[in-house]
């Protein structure tokens, strides 16, 4: 038999504490909360059960005898007033935010607005029962305190990310079951762990997994959102990857990796909601409470500030709205693990309310968290709204994705002119970005490529985007690629553009590596991944998307990223805590803490910085580290091979440790050292790398 009691307004969501649940759901402007309870299979509600109390806007009431795994929705009565911003609106079932499991999925019908649709004025109220095409909430199990689930917790200064997503980077591992492939389990197979490990890297950042939906415009065209940048549920893993192992398959998982010394990073979309612009279905947040939950447009109270290009901006300056982001990531953290995230459009966090500021309440309630401060935060630092664009102003216990380091890369390799300043720059951390907020040079997240544009093997490969599988007309994606395609769009078997292509991705993996700050790499640009030109595969759940792990064509490259980041672990020149200065090492030693060489011998001048053209330079660093080695860093992005003089006070003799002109990046042996004021022939299009130690001989990944 199931009592109805008052229950209790905190914590928000759905608790079962043994003997039943109790319910508590925020809505500032509602006049009532009813509370819908289903059975496995039902299309509509076996019982609705009015919530009794409201205490602070907090809708709540317990059920006396009901258990975890009870499916449950809402219905909120309020006004219908979209003028006003208010869209309540009975006839629609609405998820709880708080939902820690959601079953089943959206299955799109005009009845899943609160509007009716097609109609000139999108405000005539829509009376039809959404319920048959609305996934539930679960009510679930309390949480069980699991020591093998705490974050390994890394130093920032030793990360080294791969960003992948759940299904493609196992859809096609021969060595995983077939039923667990593209799920949650799959990412903790020993075949995936090992490669991760065999490759250096240390945290496993995951596109979005919290609930999303397909777009209606996507599924119209048989596609879906493969990205999964669309969220209606916070607290709940998406049920898609869930497999049969349900949400204890995740937890198990990232033990695994944990085990492995990897971290679980989340990428989270706390910008926007799946349910788009005001006219856009009502699944959640709009049906409880549209005027709180989103930015209205202070012109027009009946549109949603649109800071995101998706219709809709969470407004996280509203008490509630941020609470519900800082519960979600401290679930997160608690229940799952987590050691990271990165946030997407990040920008909309810190309107406060509709300017960006590095003191917005959100940033300072991250730093104060127990939970929070100890955990990786990273930033996509722009949204599309006016003033998005914050590279390097977010505040200190940030990191940001930096794309200008990604573009000067690129460029630089490219041949652009005027790029190799720029370049530098992004070699020594970005202090003219990162400097005057407090940071060091880990506020950086270096990269090549990310899910959102040219994988690197179409960076080289293809110099316009190629997304008519998307079905846009080739309108979608941004056109500014920064790639180079060395004489044929796409596929070839010519050796002389393949035999560039693979130099190309080699010089810019190592720069990505050889970067003060923190690197990242996606998911199989190590095995030169293509997506066939598509710079916006979001819609792509097919093997343009998916990791091929059948074929690779250019087998050497992983050995060489595995070289390149096991070089990176043994010198601690590359893993700095704090920026370069320029100054003197010692008075007595002409050398700067980074030394910068012109070919012709001696330290680069004003000349060489003002010379547009200049391909060809030399990075000295670990002067100034007792500890540790000194690294010359030899750049030539000319086609011609450099004599590379070396001036007697750079030091010597030097060694070869890493060599882009060779497929793994592991030198000749054979190759002679250079003594101290000798010449290093520098290849065209090359990088090498030189120590004054012993050669370097790679430690596995993974040792200590």
């Amino acid at each position: 038999m199931i009592a109805v009691d008052d229950g209790v307004p905190a914590p928000l969501g759905a608790h079962f504490d043994g003997r039943g649940v109790n319910f508590a759901v925020f809505s500032e402007h509602a006049t009532a909360v009813d509370l819908c309870l289903f059975e496995p299979g039902e299309r509509h509600e076996t019982r609705t059960v009015r919530l009794p109390c409201r205490t602070d806007d907090v809708w709540h009431g317990y059920l006396r005898g009901l258990l975890p795994g009870q499916l449950y929705g809402y219905r909120v009565h309020g006004p219908w007033d979209p003028a006003g911003g208010h869209r309540f609106n009975a006839s629609k079932l609405v998820l709880d935010p708080y939902a820690r499991e959601i079953r089943g999925r959206i299955r799109w019908h005009d009845a899943l607005y609160g509007h009716r649709r097609g109609l000139a004025r999108p405000d005539r109220i829509d009376r039809r029962d959404s319920a048959v095409y609305m996934p539930r909430g679960v009510v679930t199990a309390p949480d069980v305190p699991d020591l093998a689930l705490s974050p390994v917790r890394r130093p920032l200064s030793e990360t080294v990310i791969y960003e992948a997503h759940v299904k493609a980077l196992t859809r096609t591992h021969p060595a995983i079951p077939e039923q667990e492939r593209g799920t949650y389990a799959a990412m903790a197979h020993p075949a995936i762990i090992e490669h991760l490990v065999k490759l250096g890297v240390t945290a496993l950042e995951l596109l979005p997994i919290q609930a999303f939906a397909d777009d209606r415009f996507l599924v119209d065209k048989g596609l879906v959102n493969f990205w999964g940048y669309q969220p209606y549920g916070y607290f709940a893993p998406d049920p898609r990857y869930l497999g049969e192992g349900g949400i204890g398959s995740l937890k198990a998982a990232i033990r695994e990796l944990n085990a492995a010394g990897i971290e679980t990073w989340l990428d989270v979309v706390y910008n926007h909601t799946a349910e788009g612009g005001a006219t856009g279905p009502t699944l959640c947040f709009r049906g409880l409470d549209n005027a709180s939950y989103y930015k209205a447009d202070p012109a027009d109270p009946s549109r949603d500030l649109d800071c995101t290009g998706c219709g809709n901006t969470l407004d996280v300056s509203h008490p509630r709205v941020m609470q519900l982001v800082l519960d979600s990531l401290r679930h997160w953290v608690s229940a799952y693990g987590i050691a990271g995230f990165r946030f997407d459009l990040a920008s909309s966090l810190g309107r406060a309310p509709l300017d960006f500021t590095p003191r917005a309440a959100f940033f300072q309630a991250v730093a104060q968290d127990p939970v929070l401060a100890r955990v990786k935060m990273v930033a996509e630092p722009w949204d599309i709204g006016m003033g998005g664009y914050q590279l390097g102003g977010y505040p200190r216990g940030w990191s940001e994705w930096n794309d200008r380091f990604r573009d000067a890369t690129r460029g630089f390799w490219r041949g652009d002119s005027g790029t190799l300043a720029k370049l530098t720059q992004g070699l020594t951390g970005s202090r003219e970005t990162f400097a005057a907020s407090g940071r060091s040079p880990l506020a950086s997240v270096n990269f090549i490529a990310s899910h959102d544009g040219f994988t690197l093997a179409d960076v080289v490969a293809y110099e316009e985007k190629h997304n008519h599988a998307n079905g846009e007309d080739n309108r979608d994606g941004h056109g500014h690629n920064v790639s180079r395609n060395y004489g044929v769009e796409g596929e070839t078997d010519d050796p002389a553009i393949l035999a560039v292509r693979a130099r190309q991705k080699r010089n810019m993996l190592a720069t990505v590596m050889l970067a003060q700050g923190v690197p990242m790499l996606l998911m199989g640009d190590e095995r030169s991944r293509s997506q066939g030109g598509n710079n916006n595969a979001y819609a792509q759940d097919n093997p343009t998307s998916w990791m091929d792990w059948t074929s690779d064509p250019d087998p050497d490259l992983t050995a060489f990223v595995a070289h390149c980041l096991a070089f990176r672990r043994a010198q601690p020149a590359l893993r700095r805590r704090a920026f370069f200065t320029g100054e003197l090492v010692d008075p007595d030693e002409p050398l700067r803490d980074v030394h910068w060489l012109s070919p012709e011998g001696g330290e680069m001048e004003g000349r060489h910085w003002g010379d547009d053209g200049l391909r060809v330079f030399g990075m000295q660093i670990g002067n100034d580290r007792v500890e540790a080695d000194r690294l010359l860093i030899l750049f030539n992005g000319g086609e011609g091979e450099v004599a590379f003089r070396l001036a007697p006070i750079v030091g010597g003799p030097w060694i070869t440790a890493l060599d882009t002109t060779r497929p793994t990046g592991i030198p000749d042996p054979d190759a002679p050292s250079c003594p101290a004021g000798g010449t290093v022939p520098l290849p065209g299009c090359a990088v090498l790398i030189l120590t004054a130690s012993a050669p370097f001989q790679a430690a596995p990944a993974g040792a200590e």
